[in-house]
């Protein structure tokens, strides 16, 4: 069963495993650092379809075909299919999982969904409604742009503070009881808003949230930031980390090298034109799926909190003049017990 500690942070007794992960994903998240653990590239952002929504939902079909077919699971062995995506009444997810047999849920936390999906698939194997679980995240540069901002064809010029929205669609099952890396706790984030109206800088909107969120989690665990190999969040960028740095400090909390965000990871920005950095639900779960599995895995780390970060405006509420919400969700990846690497990291 799943223990509380204070109001908003759990650890799950159970330590629910992500047994196995695949990952669709661009051309320009290939080319960034981490491409190395990708799996597949696509380098048509149409994907031979008539729009960038349909190849949206088309990724996230194939998503989760993949990971059933790398894990040699069937449909019908999947208790419960958790998904997010960032297109209007998260469609993409929806017209994916017309074709496929599991029971399903469809959440929004814009770009937080992927550890709110984690920690629900994590609470529903604590409390015995599911066995084996099925998380899907996904997000489409293109489609995004035309959804939150402006379409790319009308070719606007963005701020140095924008960030560049991931195109990829990654899937996780999950069971207890199971090899691989293991999910042993959480932090509930709730809804903070810093009066920022400026859609180009998500970052700076969200990083009061993932601080939040962040001091919460050590407070409720009881734990300094050192009980962690790796602090994450996703998707700050480049600004809204330098902003969670500063916040941080000013309640006493020091990082140091132990923290990056994914939206600084995913890219290069020296080579890449992503401005502040990366964005999109496929952003942090890209880089879990790929680079993090793999430094759990191998035990490079034991111990990691991916805190995922999710601007919650809209294209009518931004109309509106409504300043940007946000929220933070955080979950405690451990190594597997005795896996490689066994007492490497903190």
């Amino acid at each position: 069963m799943a223990t509380r500690l204070g109001r908003r942070s759990v650890t799950f007794d159970r330590a629910p495993a992500i047994i196995e992960t695949a990952n669709l994903a661009g051309a320009m998240e290939f080319d960034g650092p981490l491409g190395e653990y990708l799996q597949v590239r696509i380098d048509d952002p149409y994907l031979g379809e008539a729009s960038w929504e349909k190849a949206e939902s088309r990724m996230q079909e194939e998503a989760l075909r993949a990971v059933l077919r790398r894990a040699g699971r069937q449909e019908t062995e999947v208790d419960l299919c958790i998904t997010s995506d960032m297109l209007n009444q998260c469609t993409s997810c929806s017209m994916a999982l017309r074709h496929l047999d599991v029971p399903h849920l469809g959440i929004f936390s814009a770009c937080a969904s992927l550890t709110e999906a984690l920690y629900l698939a994590a609470t529903a194997i604590e409390a015995g409604t599911a066995g084996l679980v099925m998380v899907d995240v996904c997000s489409h540069h293109e489609s995004a742009e035309r959804t939150y901002r402006f379409p790319t064809e009308l070719g606007i010029q963005r701020p140095p503070t924008a960030q560049w929205t991931a195109t990829g669609a990654v899937a996780f099952l999950i069971q207890a009881g199971a090899a691989g890396p293991r999910i042993t706790g959480a932090t509930v984030g709730r809804v903070i808003d810093a009066g920022i109206t400026d859609p180009y800088d998500m970052g700076s909107a969200m990083a009061p949230a993932a601080v939040d969120t962040l001091v919460t989690h050590f407070r409720e665990f009881g734990r300094a930031p050192d009980a962690y190999d790796l602090i994450l969040t996703g998707d700050l960028a480049r600004v809204g980390s330098a902003v969670a740095r500063q916040l941080l400090r000013e309640q006493g909390y020091e990082l140091g090298d132990r923290y990056s965000d994914c939206g600084v990871l995913l890219y290069d920005a020296e080579r890449q034109d992503v401005h502040s950095g990366g964005s999109g639900m496929a952003c942090s779960a890209l880089v879990l799926s790929g680079f993090l599995m793999h430094q759990l895995r191998t035990g490079r780390y034991r111990r990691i909190l991916l805190a995922a970060t999710g601007a919650l405006h809209s294209p009518t509420t931004y109309k509106q003049g409504e300043s940007i919400p946000a929220i933070c969700h955080a979950v405690v990846l451990e190594a597997e017990p005795g896996g490689a690497g066994e007492g490497e990291g903190a």
